[in-house]
């Protein structure tokens, strides 16, 4: 019995031992007025905002393996998430107020109040954020 239990799943303790998904410390990015709000905060630590499209598999691939390699001294810089579909105005107004051609998904890298780093699909996980604390 102990080996039908093992093969179908009931009883078997791999559950247990997969690892949990790693996710960065995420803040949702909702509202226009938060951008003047990261501006100000970029001038004590380095703001990032991660420009996601829910409906794009690359987009998810590429916040999968960014969440998987984050591993940033905790409280070094602010993240926010901005669900590119839900919040269209909050993606179009952050293109205007940061200077940046919107792609998707985007990762922009904000320092007194400018981004000082921004790239977009696959070279995402390629950015040494270390590097802008």
């Amino acid at each position: 019995m102990g080996i039908l239990k093992g093969l179908f799943g009931k009883g078997n303790n791999s559950e247990k031992e997969k690892k949990e998904a790693k996710v960065a410390p995420w803040a949702p990015l909702a509202s226009v007025e938060q951008l003047e709000v990261i501006k100000e905060r970029s001038k004590v630590k380095p703001q990032i905002i991660f420009k996601h499209s829910t409906t794009c598999g690359i987009s998810r691939m590429v916040m999968n393996r960014f969440n998987e390699g984050y591993d940033m001294p905790q409280d070094s810089m602010d993240l926010h998430y901005l669900d590119l579909h839900q919040y269209r105005s909050v993606s179009n107004e952050t293109s205007n107020v940061f200077g940046v051609v919107h792609e998707s998904p985007q990762l922009l890298v904000i320092k007194n109040g400018t981004v000082v780093a921004h790239e977009s699909h696959g070279a995402i996980t390629q950015l040494d954020l270390k590097k802008y604390i």
